[in-house]
């Protein structure tokens, strides 16, 4: 298919429009998607202001075409790929190895040196756009039961999988998540449906609120319970030192935060409390389980979406305008 078609396009820290560019080409080996819904991501926004490290690393550089989170239907394919997969619904991995070296051999292509990041790292371009090209081997195929927009909130529900199930507790025991965002409530909603019982941690009483709305017991100050496991979900350098002094002695912290600046951890507090301490970088591996769990109705993460927009309103929002509405996930729909 020949032509140009609208995406998002970044040109440099707070350049945002949208743009007419090339429709992408079904290469050997990849589909071409309709993008039917596309969230946007805090990654996203700091690639709109300049701050992600992999700008100053230069595995991100200007112009870049954003976008990681999505869910449509693939409309055309490439050479060596199965015509089946013409017309399906699907989403896709994030996270694109080059398949040949030791980590992706062992199925760590989420961490290989050479990776591409769908929208991010790599020049590959991203989804917040009307089509999308991504290797065949990368997408997940999404059954009637999740629509579009639980399709697009896969990438991040496999994060939030990761965390909740890194975290390693069941029915009877308590954990806490800090940072009631939307990983940090994808993870709680994780750890519930695991029969876990899930207290949230946060800052603004606006998401405390929307976290109680959702079942969930908030508070803004550390709470005095004891804690099998904390999740620090949030973005503030202290987080990663405070769950590790909640945790209950023999206990397990997971980091998937991210933080501007350096965090510390005092190693002493870890190793005196027998604490184990994960971090987890992407959803790759908890894509399936992500799908099955949205597809069975063990979770249901719409609530989080606050709102919807067009690609010419992506902009305002990595600026830092919000639409109406409550929950912290913000959706696109290119087609509008």
């Amino acid at each position: 298919m020949s032509g140009t078609m609208r995406a998002v396009v970044l040109t440099g820290p707070g350049e945002c429009s949208v743009r007419e560019v090339p429709v992408p080409e079904a290469t050997p080996g990849e589909v071409v998607v309709e993008v039917e819904r596309a969230g946007v991501c805090g990654t996203d926004v700091e690639l709109f202001t300049g701050e992600l490290s992999y700008l100053q690393t230069g595995h991100s550089s200007y112009p870049l075409r954003p976008g990681h989170e999505w869910s449509g239907r693939v409309r055309e394919v490439g050479a060596g790929v199965d015509p089946a997969w013409l017309g399906r619904r699907v989403t896709g991995d994030t996270m694109l190895g080059d398949r040949t070296c030791r980590r992706c051999r062992r199925g760590r292509q989420h961490v290989c040196e050479d990776r591409q990041e769908v929208g991010i790292r790599g020049g590959r371009a991203g989804a917040l756009a009307e089509r999308l090209a991504v290797p065949a081997w990368s997408v997940k195929e999404l059954p009637d039961t999740v629509d579009p927009v639980l399709g697009a909130l896969v990438e991040p529900g496999g994060n939030a999988w990761r965390a909740a199930h890194a975290a390693e507790v069941g029915a009877g025991d308590r954990a806490l998540v800090i940072g009631p965002g939307t990983i940090g409530l994808l993870t709680a909603m994780f750890l519930r449906a695991a029969g876990v019982e899930v207290h949230l941690l946060g800052v603004t009483d606006a998401s405390l609120d929307f976290a109680r709305g959702l079942g969930f017991d908030a508070a803004r100050t550390r709470p005095a319970l004891p804690l099998d496991a904390v999740v620090d979900a949030s973005t503030a350098p202290g987080s990663p030192a405070l769950a590790v002094d909640l945790v209950e002695p023999g206990g397990r912290v997971v980091c998937i935060g991210i933080a501007g600046t350096p965090s510390t951890v005092d190693t002493r507090t870890l190793l005196l409390k027998d604490v184990t301490a994960v971090g987890v970088l992407s959803g790759s591996p908890g894509l399936d389980a992500t799908i099955a769990a949205y597809a069975g109705g063990a979770v249901d993460p719409r609530p989080l979406v606050a709102a919807t927009v067009g690609l010419e309103q992506v902009g305002a929002v990595l600026a830092g305008e919000r639409p109406a509405g409550r929950g912290p996930k913000v959706h696109v729909d290119p087609r509008a």
